[in-house]
């Protein structure tokens, strides 16, 4: 059995058998051998210290079957050695303490939790058993200085519940709880202002996409958890986390450097202490891995054991927070009053001598317990230019000044109590000479105030406020730590490095996860037509307006193209077409003029073949009145005008067809039906036919006229300028009525069809008619499928097609006898087959 579990099962027996008051002293029972304090000193009160005086960072198999190798690396001795020179400052300042003076033992945890169980077992207790306080009478600490790991601190708060304990180095943000640890107090920040202070830099780098590498205990899984937390808030991922086990286990740190090197994030946090971190540190660059931005914890990113130029090719421009750096005042004139000579008797100022000058001091029997193999040295080596007095960068250091100094206050108020008003039962104060570990804690050391120099505004959790700490080179190839900022207000520090699962997606694209995937990892898709986004990784794309559509960026809306029928080449093409017919039909009327008077004119109605001419020229032109933006006047204008010129020109046709059967029906015996169709009854048919498509027209312009539209649907990318008809009834109505004309005048023409001459005038109107209604018809299917200003250039098409097809047909023929062959223009042939 482990001693921590030893430890553990005698307490616990102990509490449930005898309950919670002297509850420590049964666990002096368990305590076997000498474990004297490393520095001691008597005084009114007393206060504990423990500091991992000795600490392992060597690779060594832990099989539980081999008594591991000792550990050889001496650190935090100056923060032991801090502690006594605060105490003795303290001492020293007759209005702290008056009367009074701090004392003082301090013990060596080696940094695991069993040796630091050990060390407050032995704080608490006595070097041995025999030598117990805690059998009867007040405890012989009453605040306790340490530890300096989280995990070691929780162990500590379940043996010494009754004592308050005051850390300077654990930050894990567990410890905050104060239901669960009620006496646990620190002058160091918690690790959730460190979490958040990490975040806020991912964000100032854009790193998006990291890995994390955590020791297994406490400190590392609660990091975990925090990070995990704040990444969901700002859109980091984690591409993968790995627990450094806390005995060396080669295969674990392989699998470890496996997964880094397979993992495409560049940037990878790292929550262990030195001792964790240095194995798996010195198989990274066995295996030569490069490429890595490191963001350390507070626990490692001033630790001197990286600052080998060896270290630099791997770990240079590491990155992380530590505590602020503080000054104290003589601190370095007392480490240079340490040396061998001065505590002969002390092992640690020998190996203190052995670690810097390689040499040890030799004893009377001339050895060396603990380096046989160095060579001797005298004890007077100077320690100006070492490690140990180098004062310049004070962090756990200064914290341990603090601690030391928040205790002293507390103290202060209490042997400054009036009697009467104290904070104790019927406002009592505590008793100095008497005094009890809660009695401090409980209602002075939660309340102390130092001054600003000193003060950590409370000792819950201290004031978050970080130095931000790069790796950098000097001129020497080694590794030094600069401060380019505090928290994250960077004053020099330049970077390039790039990580992230996916890059940005630029605008005109959007985000779209990957299925099984994380958020941060994603492929960029670009926007639909008619969406845009001109952020880099939009979510979404934004739809444009109605009226608006997305540039070909996809970066922003522009106006949509406005599409109409002008003067493009389809445009110009029906206009010229449109002018073209217009003047061969006025030509045509000029002929028929200045050849009124021959036969071929006068037996085809002159008068009629005039309206005709015009209603057709109307025709024509009306055509140009569908190019060009619509406007209101323009839409209600060419669907009239269409309508009844059409109506005219239909009417004047249906009017000359009713006389050409009229006059060879009239040859008849008894039949005088000419009489009824004279030239006044055939305006009368010409005006009453008209009119009524022109009462049509006016109902349609004043119930829902024509109006210029704007249509979105058809196309997106573009507006279709368009005339909606305004009532498709009356629009339809208007063409019907031009059908039915046209179906009578095609009717009454194919009766006439075979009558007897030379000129058979009846034959050419059913062929213009039959051409006339084949265009129309043909043009309603047409019209209804086609797209945009197409639509317009088929009902130009139609007018044009039926209205060449009309003249065509009527007056072709008249005007090849009129000028190409006037002999054939007499009234002899025209009538001398009439005769046979």
């Amino acid at each position: 059995m482990s001693p921590l579990l030893l430890y553990t099962l005698v307490y616990h027996t102990f509490v449930f058998s005898h309950g919670q008051t002297n509850s420590i002293s049964a666990s002096s029972c368990i305590l076997q051998g000498l474990f004297e304090p490393s520095f001691l000193a008597n005084g009114h009160f007393m206060i504990g210290g423990l500091f991992p005086l000795h600490y392992r960072v060597e690779m060594s198999y832990w099989n539980y079957t081999q008594k591991p190798s000792a550990a050889r690396c001496l650190g935090a001795f100056r923060w032991a050695q801090t502690m006594r020179f605060a105490v003795e400052e303290i001492n020293q300042n007759r209005n702290l303490l008056p009367n009074f003076t701090l004392g003082y033992e301090i013990y060596d945890s080696c940094a695991t939790h069993v040796g630091g169980q050990r060390a407050i077992l032995a704080a608490l207790n006595g070097p041995e058993e025999a030598q117990s306080a805690m059998c009867s009478g007040t405890a012989p600490l009453l605040v306790v200085i340490g530890d300096s790991g989280s995990s070691q601190s929780i162990v500590r708060m379940y043996i010494i519940f009754t004592h308050f304990q005051i850390s300077y180095f654990s930050t894990c943000s567990c410890l905050s709880d104060r239901k669960k640890y009620p006496t646990f107090f620190r002058v160091i920040p918690s690790d959730d202002y460190q979490v958040k202070a990490i975040t806020r830099l991912l964000l100032q780098f854009g790193w998006k996409w990291v890995g994390m590498i955590a020791e297994d205990d406490d400190y590392g899984r609660y990091a975990l958890q925090g990070l995990l937390r704040e990444f969901r808030n700002i859109g980091v991922c984690l591409a993968y986390y790995e627990m450094i086990p806390k005995v060396y286990n080669q295969r674990r740190i392989h699998e470890i450097l496996r997964v880094m090197k397979q993992s495409t994030a560049k940037v990878v946090i790292a929550f262990a202490g030195e001792g964790e971190l240095y194995p798996l540190l010195k198989e990274y660059m066995d295996q030569n891995i490069t490429g890595i931005q490191w963001i350390a914890s507070e626990a490692w990113v001033t630790a001197s054991i990286f600052t080998g130029s060896h270290f630099y090719p791997f770990l240079g421009g590491t990155i992380g927070f530590s505590v602020r750096q503080g000054k104290i005042p003589g601190l370095k004139d007392y480490l240079l009053t340490v040396n061998p000579l001065r505590h002969p008797k002390n092992a640690l100022v020998q190996e203190l001598w052995g670690v810097l000058y390689g040499c040890f001091l030799q004893t009377p029997n001339g050895t060396s317990q603990n380096f046989p193999q160095l060579p001797a040295c005298t004890g007077q080596e100077p320690l100006l230019d070492t490690v140990y007095v180098d004062t310049s960068n004070l962090r756990l250091s200064y914290c341990v000044y603090k601690a030391v100094y928040a205790i002293a206050y507390s103290l202060h108020n209490l042997i400054s109590c009036e009697p009467g008003k104290g904070p104790f039962q019927n406002s009592s104060c505590a008793d100095p000479a008497n005094l009890y570990p809660w009695q401090v804690g409980l209602l002075y050391v939660l309340s102390v105030k130092m001054p600003f120099i000193l003060s950590t505004a409370n000792f819950w959790d201290s004031v978050p406020s970080y130095d931000l700490i790069n790796w950098q080179r000097d001129t020497s190839g080694k590794i030094q730590f600069i401060n380019v900022g505090i928290n994250i207000q960077l004053r020099s520090l330049t970077q390039v490095l790039v990580s992230v699962c996916s890059d940005s997606c630029t605008p005109g694209s959007r985000k779209a996860v990957r299925r099984g995937e994380p958020l941060c990892c994603f492929d960029c898709v670009p926007c639909d037509d008619g969406k845009i986004s001109n952020q880099t990784d939009s979510v979404d794309c934004t739809p444009c307006p109605e009226d608006y559509w997305s540039n070909t960026a996809r970066t922003e809306c522009i106006p949509k193209a406005v599409e109409f029928l002008t003067h493009d080449a389809m445009g110009l093409t029906l206009t010229v077409i449109s002018v073209v017919g217009a003047c061969l039909t006025a030509a045509i009327l000029l002929v028929f003029i200045r050849h009124r008077n021959t036969p071929i004119v006068r037996v085809n109605n002159s008068e009629l073949s005039f309206f005709i001419l015009l209603s057709l020229i109307l025709c024509f032109l009306c055509a140009l009145l569908f190019i060009g933006e619509p406007t209101v006047w323009s839409c209600m204008l060419r669907h009239t005008a269409f309508s009844i010129t059409f109506s005219l020109c239909i009417s004047c046709i249906l009017g000359k067809t009713l006389v050409v059967l009229a006059a060879f029906t009239a040859t008849r015996p008894g039949n005088n039906i000419m009489k009824w169709l004279g030239p006044k009854q055939q305006r009368v048919i010409i005006f009453a036919c008209t009119l009524v498509q022109v009462l049509i027209c006016s109902v349609w312009l004043i119930a829902a006229p024509p109006f210029p539209f704007k249509n979105t649907q058809y196309s997106r990318s573009k507006i279709i300028l368009e005339c909606s008809v305004g009532s498709d009834w009356a629009f339809w109505s208007v063409l019907g009525y031009i059908g039915l004309l046209a179906c009578l005048c095609f009717v009454l023409a194919f009766l006439a069809r075979k009558l007897p001459g030379n000129f058979n005038e009846a034959k050419y109107i059913t062929f213009s008619i039959l051409i006339f209604c084949a265009v129309w018809l043909a043009f309603i299917p047409a019209y209804v499928s086609s797209p945009g200003k197409f639509t317009v250039a088929v009902e130009i098409f139609a007018i044009l097609a039926s209205s060449f097809g009309l003249l065509l047909c009527l007056f072709a023929p008249k005007c090849y006898i009129i000028l190409l062959k006037p002999q054939k223009n007499t009234k002899q042939h025209i009538m001398g087959k009439v005769v046979k």
